[in-house]
């Protein structure tokens, strides 16, 4: 039987290549985003399926694993992509935008984590992985939103790692620390090797979903190696 996996908060950039990735390894992808249409090109390439979700909203949410219950059963693997971000002085800053910024990176979160781990949990197995970034562990100046949400975000996930993995469920949670080559960003021709390839990061992610449960991991960092830290 095909295995189904779910991607939350996806785009063209990292989610494209995760779902490119899960696919040659055989799995049969959802991916979720508030805007859908934007997923065509990438469903059309891999044959995974689009469902229009905003993962701060619980019932958004479970309606979201109920279709894939529907369509696939409970996924194997679950990834969440998805954040927000709003910067600025701390006092300059928008309450109403830095909540928003915490539900959808931190709340959103734990939505996709909670209704990923109840299913898994009557199979007594399961991926879930969450996407965090330089933030995660350290807070920039004028960043503070998103600090917030990501530290938020890598502490659910060690949380729930301790909590499930005694009960065959692998959580990790994956600081990226550095910026992403995409088309709107492309490589600088002075530093070709300043940005992370998406592709190669997939492979990462693509490591700890095979990855033997006699040596699990709960965190990995990836950076490109001119990157200082």
């Amino acid at each position: 039987m095909t295995q189904g996996a779910l991607i939350v908060g996806a785009g063209s950039g990292l989610s494209a290549a995760l779902a490119r990735a899960l696919h040659r390894a055989g799995y049969r992808c959802v991916v979720a985003a508030r805007d859908v249409k934007k997923l065509d090109p990438l469903c059309r390439e891999t044959g995974a399926s689009s469902y229009a979700c905003d993962a701060s909203k619980p019932d958004a949410v479970e309606r979201l694993f109920e279709h894939c219950d529907q369509l696939m059963g409970t996924p194997a693997v679950v990834i969440f992509n998805a954040s927000a971000r709003t910067r600025g002085p701390l006092i300059e800053l928008d309450p109403s935008r830095v909540a928003e910024t915490l539900s959808v990176s931190a709340f959103g979160g734990f939505l996709v984590g909670q209704a990923a781990a109840k299913r898994m949990l009557t199979a007594k197995q399961g991926v879930i992985l969450f996407t965090g970034a330089s933030a995660s562990v350290k807070g920039y100046a004028q960043s503070a939103p998103f600090a917030m949400g990501k530290f938020a975000l890598r502490g659910l996930a060690q949380s729930m790692a301790r909590e499930l993995a005694p009960q065959g469920i692998h959580v990790a949670h994956v600081v990226i620390d550095g910026g992403i080559r995409s088309a709107s960003r492309p490589l600088p021709a002075d530093n070709p090797d300043s940005l992370l390839d998406p592709e190669a990061i997939a492979a990462t992610y693509m490591h700890l979903v095979e990855q033997p449960r006699s040596a699990w991991s709960w965190e990995v960092e990836v950076r490109p190696w001119v990157e200082r830290f």
